[in-house]
């Protein structure tokens, strides 16, 4: 428990001292609370005297009464001071995990599910919420007024206080049980609700695709299994904790008839000299007072784990570390790209994604990376963007090692546009100001006109203001990426890296998107990962990857010549494309 507070506190940093505030008011609240029954005991004793001394009676519920209003300010003070660090943690929480997110390595983050990170975002951040806003002050209660209350028994009778607080080890046994069994499957359930996040997400966004390829029973299946694993995992927690708690409440049970027993004991005993039965009649409202909650205190311990499962997931995602970001930026010496034996190993794999690569990119030149899936092409342009640092070697932008670009400064200079398009869930106007913040409705609409896309976007009911829906579900593939070259225009950078985005496009399309590029790419340092090798004839130069290394390197002609991979991959795209449908059967 100790172990899971000081992860809070390092976990939650910031709001580290109103946590500690908190837990000052508790524990201050959770005292007078203790005294409050500590009090029965001189008041059983005086109601029990013949005559009741009255001057007595009044000063001792006037004390109760104050420590009562006491209590009651402390309470309310925990309570409201709760709900606002309550919802500032929740707030800030998301916020600091939304900024380590931007700070990530993408490689990282290109290997976690989104439902992973959704659970991360918001069921784990509610769940830190639940324990500060409900249990800490349980627990606090739970454990400090029986404290006080033994240590006032004690000036009764030490024998009585004793048998009080032995008690609690009788509990310890049994909470040590329920955790180890908690353990285990706390972090499964976590791992369950994760998995059931992601595919929950993905049945909803495959939905088209299931359709078409009357896969809707199957997958509907796949998250069904995965719905059922969770409410399994959930029971099979649910029924191993049955047997513990039983076995803890029984304890607390057996220890207040104890206690009741050597409490008859010593009052019929020659030791009952200084106890009155008002006196054991008090302890015993004292010891059933505080044995309720400690019946029921081990059920938080699989609270406890899913707070520390949350915690260790938070904890995660916030220890990743960020890749290096220097405080300046040397200026850059023009915009041509350099690779200079550069090698690079995704983490987790052992095979090189790339191999000893080295080339120069001029600036305003067209070079196109040519290669089988697995190859390295789009690994080279995501080193280019930063995604992650190399390994070996450095790739240098105008002269500069790109790590010694702040990350705005270099993506500042890099427009992409791939094949697979984002859109966000809002209008066709913000979606293109991602690529410049404060452009001007004028300037949207000359970016849309380069591009190609104007005329769709005014025959939408709110020409530029028209939602766009998740990810642009409402638009074809075409008009999509037409935006999305639209954006990159409006950024204006002088490199523009593509991933073959006309490669899923219908003939039309590809021709309108074509001549978009056209005028994206003017003047510009570009780089285009192809697969449709007649688009890259025109090419300065074309790369031909082959398991991370550069296998070719040269211009259309100059790499038919050499009869080598490129122009067997030609030969086979050349046959490929005089290939016809016969009608035959």
């Amino acid at each position: 428990m100790l172990k899971t507070y000081r992860q809070m506190l390092r976990v939650l940093d910031l709001h580290a001292p109103d946590m500690q505030k908190l837990l000052r008011i508790s524990l201050l609240a959770s005292v007078l609370d203790g005294l409050i029954f500590a009090l029965l005991l001189p008041l059983l004793q005086t109601l029990w005297q013949d005559p009741i001394p009255q001057q007595r009676l009044v000063w001792l519920l006037l004390g109760m009464g104050g420590l009562f209003l006491l209590e009651t300010i402390l309470r309310w003070q925990e309570l409201t001071f709760s709900w606002f660090t309550v919802n500032d943690i929740t707030h800030d929480t998301r916020l600091r995990l939304g900024k380590q997110l931007r700070l990530v390595p993408l490689e990282w983050l290109s290997g976690e599910r989104s439902g992973d990170l959704n659970v991360v975002l918001n069921g784990n951040v509610s769940e830190i919420v639940i324990w500060l806003g409900t249990l800490s002050s349980t627990i606090v209660q739970t454990l400090v007024v029986p404290f006080v209350t033994i240590f006032v028994v004690f000036w009764v009778d030490w024998r009585l206080a004793l048998a009080i607080a032995l008690l609690f080890p009788l509990a310890i046994p049994a909470y040590r049980q329920i955790r180890n069994l908690t353990l285990h499957s706390s972090r499964a359930v976590a791992q369950a609700d994760a998995d059931t996040a992601s595919r929950i997400i993905e049945y909803a966004q495959g939905m088209p695709v299931f359709r078409a390829t009357r896969q809707v029973g199957e997958q509907a299946e796949r998250l069904h299994r995965a719905i059922e694993t969770q409410h399994q995992l959930q029971r099979r927690g649910n029924l191993r904790l049955t047997l513990p708690q039983l076995a803890l409440a029984a304890c607390v049970e057996l220890g207040i008839l104890a206690l009741l027993g050597l409490g008859l004991l010593l009052l019929s005993g020659s030791f009952a000299e200084g106890l009155s039965s008002a006196s054991l009649l008090g302890v015993m409202l004292i010891a059933v007072r505080f044995s309720e909650p400690l019946s029921v205190f081990a059920s938080f311990a699989s609270v406890f784990d899913l707070v520390e499962v949350a915690l260790d997931r938070i904890d995660r995602l916030l220890s990743v570390p960020p890749l290096p970001s220097p405080s300046s930026s040397p200026p850059l010496q023009g915009y041509d790209i350099e690779f200079d034996q550069v090698s690079f190993t995704y983490q987790g794999q052992t095979t090189p994604a790339l191999r000893d690569i080295t080339c120069h990119l001029p600036e305003r030149s067209l070079t196109a990376l040519v290669g089988a899936s697995g190859s390295g092409k789009s690994s080279l342009v995501r080193l280019l963007m930063r995604y992650a640092d190399v390994q070996a070697g450095a790739i240098r932008l105008g002269g500069v090692d790109v790590r010694q670009l702040a990350p705005e400064i270099l993506l500042q200079q890099i427009a992409a546009v791939f094949q697979e398009v984002y859109l966000f869930d809002d209008t066709i106007a913000q979606n293109l100001r991602l690529g410049k913040p404060n452009a001007t409705p004028t300037q949207l609409e000359a970016a849309a006109h380069a591009a190609h896309c104007h005329g769709f976007i005014e025959r939408l009911p709110l020409g530029y203001d028209t939602p766009l829906g998740e990810a642009g579900a409402t638009l074809s593939g075409g008009e999509r990426q037409r935006l999305s070259i639209a954006r990159a225009i409006l950024k204006d950078a002088p490199i523009v890296l593509l991933d073959e985005p006309t490669s899923a496009l219908d003939t039309e399309s590809e021709a309108v998107v074509q001549q978009a590029i056209d005028q994206l790419v003017h003047h510009k340092t570009v780089v285009v990962i192809a697969h449709r090798l007649s688009t890259i004839k025109s090419a300065d130069q074309i790369l031909v990857l082959d398991t991370g290394q550069i296998i070719e390197q040269g211009t259309h002609d100059s790499l038919i010549d050499q009869n080598g991979s490129y122009a067997r991959l030609w030969q086979s795209q050349q046959q490929a494309r005089q290939w016809r449908l016969t009608g035959e059967y």
